[in-house]
């Protein structure tokens, strides 16, 4: 029973879901994203540790990696210091003022109602000394009997200015008296008569003076908010094996911060920094897989291909994790470079090699994050990697032989060294630390180019991928095929190569592979090896055995080449897309010399057009459509009798206009825009070869040989 469940719900959905291919794509998305979350996580974790302020420390504590971070708790300390140096504020009281001017305009006022109270002089003066209150002397009194309401309001003025000059920008306590004092001493200096000058000093002596210039806590909080503010926050840099806190040491908060930012204790729970990472490596993947869908659709649909990408990206960070993890002993300073080692180029220019270059750039950068966690968020290493990655996909952005793979250590050295250096002036390293730096960035580029050339002939042989490092092998004339060609089917060997330069010009007017069409112009007649004779372009005498044969059978010989060259293929293994390319490049034409010729022969219109087409596939790719149409265009070209540009260009023209209207393009993605740019390409190409000569008159050749002649004597005479 319990069998018959486990079938039911686990065994037969699982299946169910294996055979569905988007299902199997999200599968080993996620376990890609398993992997590269285990293997970026495993020094996450940090100890259990408990640690408490001013508590002795139960063990070293050392630095495992380089790190620069805003410290918290200095960057507090520095603002409750700026705090301190802060000096209190305080505002002007404007009452104090008032109040004071007020009692000042009150000596005043009553100055004023006497001297207008229509009393005798002697009345005023009595009244005067009554309601003044002042220490004042009988000639001060009698002045004041005598002045004018406008020497009145003169003095009021004068005095209330004075009073205002000394106290508008605040007094404190402890500067009341001096204050007073300094009005008093320019009172003295008043333009006035000595008796109102008296009265002035009076009036300043008994009036009370407050102090104005109060404590402002708003203002203060304001002033130390400011401060604290105007400090950014302390950079703390911790080299790698430097102490934080020793054994039985007090731990301070300082202490704390350094070891949590490093990854020696735990923060909240252990499980916080996988989360953000798991996210991260999320992000990054989801990206890649929008970039793979929206942009490399045909990478996506081959499974193949989308599992390679997924290991190449994995095994990149394993390679990583095991370089970083190399201990050099007793050499500190080396000891923080080794994060320059990651070769995120190896697993770059594999991409770009093997999937393609763009996507190749898409995966530097997220190499390049995963670098940086790696090596503890260091941004030097990822920065690195980004650069020497970069350098490697560029290198072998156009690989045209084997030894560009050799070159490309050179471009991921330059740009490793130059990056190491910028980034040590950057973060002021030592001279020693860059030199190490540098050291270990020429080595990272000599190790990239080791494993890619290394991995390379594995992961196209697993993974059935055609590079043109194998391109470049199978157009090597020394390959068993093309040898065999070249020696038994000489004209066929030679019509493949016009055909291959050809193709391979085309290719390049409209954005295909030229090496691929010209490899694949190369082999694709490599069935006519079989029986050479039978083809025009092998015949050196004037016998043509298909005089002797039936059309049916001529055509049956002709076409059989197809299934011959592909026999031969598979059994040479030859890849994929040269096969298909041998396939394909003729389509379902019509053979229609042998087509026309039985209609000649048989009247009775039993002949059927069918029976004298290639029973092939069409064209499927821009590479094997151009094979056909290069192909068809130097079989042509080489009939003609004066193979004039315009000649040739008609006749090309042509050619491509009755393989458009046959239908023989219809499924290779071709445009007439591209169509006309092939057109234009093998002209150019076959006006080249057949360029018209210089015919030189009999006398100047008659003069050529005697003059070779007498050159071969003089080589052969003996010396005297």
């Amino acid at each position: 029973m319990k069998h018959e469940l486990w079938l039911k719900y686990m065994v037969i959905p699982l299946k169910r879901m294996w055979r569905n291919l988007t299902a199997r794509r999200l599968l080993w998305g996620w376990a890609f994203f398993f992997a590269t979350t285990v293997i970026l996580g495993a020094n996450l974790i940090p100890q259990n540790i408990h640690l408490e302020v001013g508590q002795p420390s139960p063990q070293d504590f050392v630095a495992k990696h380089n790190l620069t971070y805003p410290s918290e708790v200095r960057t507090e300390a520095a603002r409750q210091e700026a705090a301190k140096s802060v000096k209190p504020s305080y505002k002007v009281d404007d009452s104090v003022l008032q109040e004071l001017e007020r009692e000042i305009v009150n000596y005043f006022t009553k100055v004023a109602e006497i001297r207008t109270s229509g009393l005798e002089e002697q009345a005023q003066v009595e009244r005067l000394k009554q309601e003044l209150k002042l220490s004042l002397s009988p000639e001060t009194v009698k002045a004041l009997a005598g002045i004018s309401q406008e020497e009145i309001t003169n003095l009021e003025e004068d005095l209330l200015q004075l009073v205002r000059k000394h106290m508008g920008n605040g007094i404190q306590r402890e500067a009341v008296d001096t204050t007073r004092d300094r009005m008093l001493s320019e009172v003295e200096r008043l333009p006035v008569a000595a008796p109102l000058r008296s009265f002035l000093s009076n009036v300043l002596a008994t009036v009370r003076i407050e102090p104005n210039l109060v404590y402002d806590p708003l203002g203060t909080a304001r002033d130390i908010r400011a401060a604290q503010e105007a400090v950014g926050p302390v950079q703390v840099s911790i080299k790698k094996d430097q102490i934080i806190v020793r054994q039985r040491d007090p731990v301070t908060e300082d202490h704390i911060e350094q070891l949590q930012k490093l990854g020696l204790l735990r923060t909240q729970s252990p499980y916080v920094p996988l989360l953000g990472l798991a996210m991260l490596v999320m992000v990054a993947y989801v990206l890649l897989f929008f970039y793979v869908y929206q942009y490399q659709r045909s990478l996506f649909q081959h499974e193949p291909y989308f599992i390679l990408l997924g290991l190449l990206m994995v095994t990149t960070m394993v390679f990583t994790k095991g370089f970083v993890a190399i201990n050099l002993g007793n050499l500190p300073e080396s000891a923080t470079v080794v994060g320059y080692l990651a070769p995120v180029a190896a697993g770059a220019m594999l991409i770009a090699i093997l999937l393609d270059t763009k996507l190749a750039v898409f995966s530097v950068f997220i190499l390049a994050i995963f670098t940086g966690i790696i090596t503890g968020q260091q941004l030097q290493f990822a920065v690195v990697a980004m650069a020497g990655g970069l350098a490697g996909v560029y290198s072998v952005s156009r690989l045209s032989q084997r030894t560009d793979l050799a070159k490309s250590s050179l471009y991921i050295i330059l740009a490793n060294t130059s990056t190491v250096a910028a980034m040590g002036f950057l973060q002021t390293v030592s001279l020693t630390g860059i030199t190490l730096g540098m050291v270990m960035g020429i080595i990272n580029g000599v190790l990239s180019a080791i494993l890619t050339i290394g991995s390379l002939p594995f992961l196209e042989t697993a993974f059935g991928i055609t590079t043109s490092v194998r391109l470049l092998e199978l157009s090597n004339p020394n390959q068993p095929l093309l040898k065999r060609m070249l020696l038994e089917a000489p004209g066929t060997y030679h019509h493949s190569v016009m055909v291959g330069n050809l193709a391979e010009a085309a290719a390049d007017a409209v954005g295909a592979d030229s090496l691929l069409a010209r490899v694949g112009a190369y082999y694709h007649d490599i069935g006519k090896v079989k029986r050479p004779y039978f083809f025009i372009e092998n015949q050196f005498t004037a016998e043509n055995p298909h005089d002797k044969l039936t059309p049916t059978l001529s055509t049956l010989i002709i076409t059989s080449h197809v299934k011959d060259g592909l026999e031969m293929a598979r059994t040479q293994r030859l890849p994929k897309v040269i096969c298909d390319i041998i396939e394909q490049h003729h389509g379902t034409s019509l053979i229609s010399f042998f087509y026309h010729k039985a209609l000649d022969n048989d009247r009775t219109e039993s002949v059927v057009e069918g029976d004298f087409r290639y029973e092939t596939r069409k064209p499927q790719s821009k590479e094997a459509a151009i094979v056909m149409l290069a192909d068809s265009v130097e079989a042509a070209v080489r009939s003609l009798q004066k193979p004039t540009p315009g000649r040739m260009e008609g006749l090309v023209r042509r050619i491509i206009k009755d393989k458009l209207d046959d239908g023989q393009l219809e499924a290779s993605d071709l445009t007439f825009r591209e169509l006309d740019c092939i057109a234009q390409a093998f002209v150019r190409v076959l006006s080249g070869i057949f360029h018209s000569r210089i015919e030189y008159p009999d006398t100047v050749l008659k003069e050529l040989e005697r003059r070779r002649a007498k050159d071969a004597a003089f080589r052969t005479k003996p010396a005297g």
